[in-house]
């Protein structure tokens, strides 16, 4: 994407001026508040809503001139799939296959493989509106790949499933990674994010605010803590000033007077140092816990908000966002 604009009526700017380049082979995180423009971008890149201005390629080919070559190459899981509940799910398949120019034989045999792919080969037979809810976006993703695309994009794949469903959803996005699938996945879930993701970029307000790995965007706000507790209260003070070689170290808390806290970018490899430098002054440790910063901290950083939180844009907005 090349300084993308899309704007609606009013002035009011959905994506406002995005630069982003995704990596063939790369699974792609794209994080934001609600109303940030998330959609937006997805409905672009796959060609259902025109940009007011600005460029995007998929797969090489330009979103607007070449939009028939995009979608040839791409497969598309959104949030709300139009499937009609009394098909069953191979019926389906087979016609989507058909839509995309399969013969007869090969739509069936790709339905079958699908079918025994995400799981559904006992209700492929079934009426998808008895489909669970886990179910129904497994048949999406089934459905997204019968033409074997090159970029898949989820927008928001795992919403309102249960963690089984979701932890079986990820090992898929992730063996067709491993296939050589692109992967656009747009979400609110920080953990779906860290799990899957190679990169990830968070937007605010239409415009890209931070991007990198998620372990690169975490050391960007902040050090890892050690929380040592001490087997004596007594011993916090001089426990706090031997731990001021290792890094910062957090003042005292009233309501946890045997507990130290001290900040190292050695994160898990600090523990060895902190133990030997407090057992050579006779201070005992009942334990050692690390507590990394999260993507939700990075989050809350760069958008002044939490990923569940409030609005960043207008509400006027986030309701054509949404």
């Amino acid at each position: 994407m090349r300084d993308l604009v899309r704007e609606y009526k009013g002035g009011i700017r959905a994506v406002d001026g995005l630069d982003l380049d995704v990596a063939t082979g790369e699974i792609y995180g794209f994080l934001g508040p609600n109303g940030a423009g998330k959609t937006t971008c997805v409905r672009i890149l796959t060609t259902l809503l025109r940009p007011t201005s600005g460029r995007a390629l998929v797969a090489g080919c330009d979103v607007v001139r070449d939009a028939d070559l995009v979608r040839r190459s791409i497969g598309v899981a959104l949030q709300e799939a139009a499937i009609d509940p009394l098909m069953t799910g191979r019926e389906l398949l087979r016609m989507q296959g058909a839509l995309h120019g399969l013969r007869a034989r090969e739509a069936r045999g790709r339905a079958s493989d699908l079918l025994e792919r995400v799981g559904l080969v006992e209700a492929g037979d079934r009426r998808i509106g008895g489909y669970s809810g886990g179910m129904r976006r497994r048949l999406d993703l089934a459905l997204a790949l019968v033409h074997r695309p090159v970029v898949l994009f989820l927008d928001e794949p795992t919403t309102g499933l249960d963690p089984t469903s979701r932890a079986a959803l990820w090992r898929e996005v992730r063996a067709l990674n491993n296939e050589g699938t692109t992967v656009f996945l747009t979400t609110q879930y920080l953990e779906e994010a860290e799990q899957l993701a190679d990169r990830v970029g968070i937007i605010a307000r239409g415009r890209l605010v931070a991007e990198g790995t998620p372990n690169d965007l975490k050391a960007r706000v902040g050090m890892p803590t050690l929380h040592i507790e001490l087997a004596e209260a007594e011993h916090a003070g001089e426990a706090r000033t031997a731990l001021e070689g290792i890094g910062p170290v957090e003042p005292p808390d009233p309501r946890a007077p045997t507990r130290v806290g001290v900040r190292s970018a050695s994160g898990k490899g600090a523990i060895a140092p902190v133990v030997r430098l407090l057992d050579e002054r006779g201070i005992a440790i009942v334990a050692v816990e690390v507590e990394s910063p999260s993507l939700d901290d990075v989050f809350i950083a760069v958008t002044g908000t939490g990923l569940e939180g409030g609005a960043v844009q207008p509400p006027e907005a986030e309701a054509v966002e949404s």
